[in-house]
């Protein structure tokens, strides 16, 4: 470059083509509860590569589409638009990664609660249900960090999963349970009210353990993020419970 070029002039004369160019891909982790375990909203692939394989819903990001646009796209276009929790989770980019050439997935973790979780099962056809099976947790080390999660079909069979998406799987997993205990992410599963007991249902199912109830009350109630709604639950063959809501305290609740 010529000291006295303009930048103006160094872009009219750049070609991008002098450079390879990965395409750069967002996959979708849709994530609810379902029969108390943590579940996925899948696609089984049609095509090759790993046809017949099951795949978490994505695609690729236009050439003047931002990240954010693509991930709220792919949501709309596979998952019927359901309102969700979109927070980015981490880029894969390993070399042979996809088979046909080289990719580069922005992973997004799509949390729903339940009921935007049964509805997207029910209007988006092309997607199955997967549950994710968790070994249990104990005394927290680096290999039960790093433990594989497995992903059952309504069958109870494994699911071979495309491409790199078991990894994928299994780090939005970690980072579930990571957050679980200081951001809102567990609020995140639960519908605007909720009682104290679906709160913990929830916290149980992602950390794969019983807790001890009046411990986990202690403690979320003491943390101040629960507003009484002085509400109960309807419909109940048994005393109702108290509805809460989150309250978040402070405005970087969840980072």
């Amino acid at each position: 470059m010529s000291p006295s070029e303009s930048e103006a002039a160094f872009l009219a004369r750049y070609d991008p083509a002098d450079y390879a160019r990965p395409a750069v891909a967002v996959d979708l982790v849709l994530m609810g509860l379902s029969a108390g375990r943590p579940a996925l909203l899948l696609l089984r692939r049609d095509r090759h590569p790993h046809a017949g394989r099951h795949a978490l819903p994505g695609g690729f990001v236009g050439i003047d589409e931002a990240l954010e646009d693509a991930a709220a796209r792919v949501l709309r276009e596979k998952a019927g638009g359901v309102p969700a929790h979109l927070e980015q989770l981490y880029t894969f980019g390993a070399v042979e990664r996809d088979p046909r050439m080289r990719i580069v997935t922005v992973a997004y973790l799509a949390l729903l609660a339940e009921a935007a979780f049964a509805e997207a099962l029910e209007r988006a056809s092309t997607l199955s249900l997967g549950t994710v099976a968790l070994p249990r947790r104990g005394v927290a080390d680096e290999a039960e960090a790093a433990a594989p999660v497995t992903v059952l079909s309504p069958t109870g069979e494994a699911l071979r999963l495309a491409f790199d998406h078991a990894e994928i799987v299994a780090l939005a997993m970690r980072r579930l349970r990571g957050k679980l205990d200081y951001s809102e992410v567990g609020f995140r599963l639960l519908p605007e009210l909720f009682t104290l007991r679906q709160l913990q249902d929830v916290h149980e199912a992602i950390l794969g353990t019983p807790l001890n109830k009046p411990a986990f009350r202690r403690r979320m109630l003491d943390r101040g993020w629960l507003e009484p709604t002085g509400r109960f639950e309807t419909g109940t063959s048994y005393r109702p419970a108290e509805l809460y809501r989150f309250r978040p305290t402070s405005p970087s609740q969840g980072d």
